[in-house]
């Protein structure tokens, strides 16, 4: 505006024209450019607000890209249009492997069911010796890995699959106890159940697959002693062995998929998804976990499973 005015100065003064005529010219350029302006300045915040809109419509759509006035902004929007279809093509690809993958696992564990329920007849009609009770715990296992798996494909995939009830607390615990009471005969492990007579909100199918996991940990690194559950402060299940215990580095990544820990690697038993999978579970029922423990003092597993009060407005 500066540089314009002096330009102005500048030839009239060569002309010999009057001053007024001089500042008459630049007011009539600082009305022209501030019009010009406030118009730009008005296109530039409306396509501003547009991207911040798209921006969190991302990475659904791109239709509604501002209206482009040169050729560099046609050639950033056509760049975008090419990366946003490649992102959708790799999204849905990924997503019919995913689905893929799932359906072919989840037949393998019912095809797996199979001969897994044939060998277990074939024991039943063998004679009661430690040969053929060896067997069947190591059948249970196996069987126990399968459901693992299938449960794992199906954490996530289907947020309809929960169902919440109000149960009793104790009949889902019962249910986990039969399960793995062959393991706690055969490994002379005692068990002791306190008071558990109260109610929850929550899925049993899930919670009693939690319960059950931690139970199998329990037994896996407990070679002697007793797995104890009871209720404490009303609304916390606990799950306590006297086991091999934890080593305290472990502790804060012993939920982490994949990871196995100290005890895993020592003892060959461990898959690294069995927690993550209780901790999955539990995050989707509004539950809590936290693991107590020490190398030769055993582990403590407290189940938060109460819910906050709900507050009507």
């Amino acid at each position: 505006m500066a540089a314009c005015g002096l330009l102005f100065a500048a030839v009239f003064s060569l002309y010999r024209l009057q001053v007024e005529a001089v500042l008459y010219a630049c007011a009539l350029c600082a009305a022209l450019l501030l019009v010009c302006g406030a118009v730009d300045f008005y296109r530039y915040y409306h396509r501003h607000l547009a991207l911040v809109s798209l921006l969190a419509q991302l990475p659904y759509g791109t239709e509604q890209l501002p209206v482009s006035r040169d050729l560099i902004s046609r050639d950033y929007q056509a760049l975008i249009g090419r990366l946003h279809h490649l992102l959708v093509q790799a999204e849905t690809r990924a997503a019919s492997e995913r689905l893929e993958q799932v359906d072919y696992y989840s037949l393998w564990v019912h095809q797996i069911k199979t001969p897994i329920a044939a060998m277990h007849l074939l024991l039943q009609a063998q004679p009661d010796t430690p040969a053929t009770k060896a067997l069947a715990a190591e059948l249970f296992k196996i069987e126990q890995y399968a459901e693992l798996v299938l449960s794992y494909l199906r954490l996530g995939r289907d947020a309809s699959d929960y169902l919440l009830t109000t149960c009793s607390l104790k009949d889902l615990v019962h249910q986990a106890v039969r399960k793995y009471a062959p393991l706690f005969i055969r490994q002379k492990l005692s068990l002791q159940l306190g008071a558990l007579d109260i109610s929850v909100l929550t899925d049993e199918k899930w919670l009693v697959l939690v319960i059950e996991q931690l139970l199998s940990n329990a037994v896996k690194y407990t070679p002697s002693g007793q797995i104890s559950i009871a209720v404490q402060n009303g609304d916390e299940l606990v799950i306590a062995d006297t086991g091999i215990g934890i080593d305290p580095a472990d502790l804060p990544r012993i939920c982490e998929k994949g990871y196995t820990g100290h005890s895993g690697r020592l003892y060959k038993r461990s898959t690294g998804l069995g927690l993550y999978l209780c901790r999955r579970i539990l995050d989707s029922l509004g539950h809590t976990m936290r693991i107590e423990s020490s190398p030769g003092a055993g582990t403590r597993v407290i189940l938060g499973l109460g819910r906050p009060p709900l507050e009507v407005e």
